[in-house]
């Protein structure tokens, strides 16, 4: 079986290139560095041929939404044509929990057509929506000012990359779902005692401040807008044992100079 992977070189992409390889599989690991560009549709006929299953991860920069509605329209657009081309029995969009309800932001409004294009297709699809995973909420832990960082206290149920990475594995062995599956981790937390906690660990000393009105890719939460349903696939890693586990590589550093 080929399987085609649509931003092969971002974090969750690598993960499942190197988990799918593992089973023998021929993947194909598409990006802008093996020739493949989605907006363009240079290399897609080529990396489809014969392949029958594409997941979809590609992004857009969540800063300019604009940007990432046009990117979401064409870029779809390129690679759902050529799937039909290449009679690929199942596409796997990679999506986010809350998308839906966040409809404010122009970035989840571009998420969603991305879900839309998806299931209107008339390929068999899976729309895997997953909450926000550890090491993205990492990343958000940079931005803020040199001495505050505000952060919305919503309530989020974070998963680990790897685990996420897991599930997109599942799914390329499994049928169509032609729906939307949630996955998430499982710990019900605040997005800004996460935030605080990850701070601290990392020694970085500026204050982590909850506010309402925050924004997060640029829409304001409710205090559930980021939970998943009742039936969402819970993975296995924990909060506290994702940050112990980030923080070796640190550690083993320190102790080597």
């Amino acid at each position: 079986m080929k399987v085609v992977v649509v931003g092969s070189s971002g974090r969750i992409g690598s993960r499942l290139v190197r988990n799918l390889r593992q089973e023998d599989l021929r993947v194909f690991a598409a990006s802008r560095g093996t020739g493949v560009d989605t907006t363009t549709g240079a290399g897609l006929d080529a990396a489809l041929r014969d392949a029958e299953v594409v997941v979809d991860l590609s992004n857009a920069s969540p800063d300019d939404g604009a940007a990432a509605l046009r990117f979401f329209d064409v870029s779809s657009r390129n690679l759902l044509a050529a799937a039909r081309t290449a009679g690929v029995r199942h596409h796997i969009v990679l999506s986010v929990v809350g998308a839906d309800g966040l409809q404010a932001s122009e970035y989840f409004r571009a998420k969603k057509l991305q879900e839309e294009m998806a299931a209107a297709s008339g390929i068999p699809f899976t729309i895997v929506r997953s909450t926000q995973f550890f090491e993205f909420i990492s990343d958000t832990v940079q931005d803020g000012t040199a001495r505050e960082i505000p952060i919305a206290p919503a309530l989020v149920q974070p998963v680990a990359a790897e685990d996420l990475a897991d599930t997109l594995a599942d799914a390329v062995f499994s049928n169509p779902f032609d729906a939307v599956l949630e996955v998430a981790g499982p710990d019900v937390l605040r997005l800004d005692e996460v935030a605080a906690e990850i701070a601290t660990a990392h020694e970085d000393g500026r204050r982590v401040v909850p506010d309402i009105h925050a924004r997060y890719l640029g829409a304001e939460l409710g205090t559930a807008s980021l939970l998943p349903g009742p039936g969402a696939r819970i993975a296995a890693t924990r909060f506290g044992d994702w940050l112990r586990a980030s923080l070796q590589p640190c550690r083993i550093s320190m102790s080597v100079t």
